[in-house]
């Protein structure tokens, strides 16, 4: 059972996300085989506050 994990900022609206398993699913079985029904997503928001990047909190980039 393949688990593909996404980590992204928060914001997105549960129509894109049902749209992103859609085609993260497709993309897999077309790439790797397998059915849809194998592949399971884990989508978690992270808020600015919470993700760093080049030694700062990415909510206190421009």
């Amino acid at each position: 059972m393949p688990v593909i994990r996404v980590e992204m900022f928060e914001g997105r609206s549960t129509d894109q996300k049902r749209e992103l398993v859609r085609e993260l699913t497709d993309a897999f079985v077309r790439s790797c085989g397998g059915t849809p029904q194998s592949v399971q997503i884990v989508i978690s928001d992270v808020a600015k506050s919470d993700w760093g990047s080049g030694g700062q909190l990415c909510i206190d980039k421009a």
